[in-house]
């Protein structure tokens, strides 16, 4: 084989990787996503937070909107003391959960691959310590815990390695870790290119008939499915038949 032949062989086998390594790089959860009928699409955070947490949502969904496919706006809280779940929205809670391990839990009601309503829990058991209780930690789990009730997933889950500058990486030091990044970004645009022909939005009726809750108990989260780079349980699926299932994003203290 001459030299010519040779480097053109490189070159594709060059392309055909690269393409692969740049296909494989996208961090969907599975490929859950709320229907809907248009782009842009506006979906409702419900602020059941309190005074100390306002300001951290209020900035989660000031970052999220800059995408070019979705934007939130913060509405009145529906879900109450226990972040019942909303049909059509996402609440988002904070409560004294309890020293359970977990910073913060996100859990979406999917029906098949549509998104039917979602919640966030924020556990003022660690955020009240010295150790979480700071705008940094605080931006980094209201920031990751929204964005997987998107349909986003991790762009790295290791606590040691160094940031990607997103809130969608885990790391043991968050201060450039508050935010989402361009990569989110496109990562949206790519979950919601499609468009379908129902939507599930901004229903805002209180979940009666799709059944199962989430508690701040493992119990109640159902099967592990999927683990960290620490080797930890952190996704969950409660199976509620007809083709519906909670699934839960645990976020872990280190």
């Amino acid at each position: 084989m001459n030299n010519s032949l040779k480097i053109c062989l490189f070159l594709v086998m060059f392309g055909l990787f690269g393409w692969v390594s740049v296909a494989s790089a996208g961090h969907s959860w599975g490929n859950y996503h709320w229907a809907r009928t248009s782009n842009p699409f506006t979906l409702k955070l419900g602020d059941n937070v309190s005074g100390t947490w306002d300001a951290i949502l209020a900035t989660s969904s000031s970052d999220w909107s800059l995408s070019d496919v979705l934007n939130t706006t913060i509405a009145p809280g529906l879900g109450s003391k226990n972040c019942k779940a909303t049909l059509g929205r996402v609440e988002v809670c904070n409560s004294k959960y309890g020293k359970n391990g977990w910073l913060g839990i996100a859990s979406i009601w999917a029906s098949g691959s549509h998104i039917t309503q979602g919640t966030v829990k924020l556990n003022d058991s660690y955020f009240s310590t010295a150790a979480y209780n700071t705008v940094a930690w605080k931006n980094l789990v209201m920031c990751q815990e929204v964005g997987h009730t998107f349909g986003l997933d991790h762009q790295d889950e290791s606590f040691t390695n160094a940031n990607l500058d997103t809130c969608m990486d885990y790391t043991n030091n968050p201060g450039t870790n508050q935010h989402p990044n361009a990569h989110d970004y496109e990562e949206l645009e790519a979950i919601y290119e499609h468009l379908d022909s129902t939507t599930t939005i901004s229903q805002t009726t209180a979940s009666k008939n799709f059944g199962g809750e989430i508690s701040e108990l493992r119990s109640s989260w159902g099967r592990a499915v999927a683990q960290d780079g620490a080797g930890r349980d952190s996704v969950f699926e409660k199976d509620l038949g007809g083709g519906n299932k909670i699934l839960t994003h645990v976020f872990w203290i280190e």
